[in-house]
């Protein structure tokens, strides 16, 4: 592992003598008619946009998205963000001794844990047709994909293997709805809450830098997940046909609205929470991470957002675990 600063700690002022994964590239042109090129690199924590203005034509040429190169330069403040000026930039080379992988962002949950967790909860479903289902959808080469895959490009629980932390986030809140509300078919919503964002295997790649497959660019990670588990299920004798309606329903309706690119709305007990519980996930999970981006002991709030239309509050003790059992007034 190289050793150098998180890019996420660097200040304005403050000197980028880094290896770094290359994201994006692409050349633009000024305002005062000169051409430059944008880059967006990162690590493990973090990313930045960066411009090189002189001398980038035998990089431009010979780089490519997803490799790491050493940059030179100094963060500078642009518009309210921090990017980085960049004095001098080339690829690695062997003698490096870098690897994309180390500049990949992970979860930070262990995988065996969660790869275990994962299905200790299939073992848990008494239905037999979902458990037949779930058995042979979570095998193979698809799911060593699901336990790699991030759950989105940016958004939330954008790190590999964030698809597995997500889902087992799901799991447990469905389980607790359950819990709370016995009318619920529990082994019903937890194989949807297992295999809702499932085509997200295919919608998404991630070797290197996350980016849309033209699948997933055509048919969405809903559609992709649907059809998979339709043919799954052609190749069950007898799999009940309403099981099978709803079961399909958990995955149509999970992001809530049509606006959301849900092909329908939740019209089930199991639909409406299963949708209400990937919003916390992944809003809870979004929010935590856009703090911590930005969570410097310096700043109160973050950058605004557009995606949220606000900024957020960073409290003091942002990040220190404060989960002690309320005290009564006689202790």
């Amino acid at each position: 592992m190289i050793n150098q600063k998180d890019l996420i700690k660097l200040i304005n002022g403050e000197q980028v003598y880094h290896f770094l994964l290359l994201r994006k590239m692409e050349v633009k042109t000024s305002k005062q008619n000169k051409n430059y090129l944008s880059i967006e690199v990162g690590d493990h924590t973090t990313f930045l946009n960066a411009n090189v203005w002189e001398n980038f034509t035998d990089f431009a040429g010979s780089a490519t998205i997803g490799c790491v190169i050493k940059v030179a330069g100094i963060i500078e403040e642009y518009k309210g963000q921090l990017q980085i000026k960049v004095n001098k930039i080339r690829c690695s080379v062997p003698a490096d001794n870098v690897s994309p992988e180390e500049f990949i962002p992970k979860s930070k949950r262990d995988l065996e844990e969660m790869r275990t967790e994962l299905l200790n909860r299939v073992e848990k479903v008494n239905n037999s047709w979902l458990k037949t289902l779930l058995l042979k959808v979570l095998c193979g080469p698809e799911f060593e994909k699901f336990v790699k895959a991030p759950a989105g490009k940016a958004w939330h629980h954008s790190y590999l293997h964030g698809l597995l932390e997500h889902t087992l986030e799901i799991v447990r809140i469905c389980d607790l709805m359950c819990d709370i509300h016995p009318e619920v078919h529990r082994d019903l919503l937890i194989s949807g809450a297992m295999l809702h964002d499932f085509g997200k295997v295919e919608e998404l790649s991630f070797n290197n830098v996350f980016d849309y497959s033209d699948k997933g660019r055509l048919l969405g990670h809903i559609v992709i997940a649907a059809m998979d588990i339709n043919q799954k299920i052609s190749e069950i004798p007898d799999f009940p046909e309403d099981l099978k309606n709803q079961l399909l329903h958990l995955v149509l309706s999970h992001q809530g609205k049509l606006e959301f690119a849900s092909p329908v709305i939740p019209k089930t007990l199991e639909s409406i929470i299963l949708y209400q519980s990937d919003e916390l996930s992944a809003k809870t999970n979004a929010y935590k991470s856009a703090i911590q981006n930005e969570c410097n002991g310096i700043m109160k709030w973050t950058k605004y957002i557009p995606l949220i239309a606000t900024s957020l509050y960073i409290p003091d003790d942002f990040g220190t675990t404060n989960n002690e059992e309320p005290k009564t007034l006689f202790d």
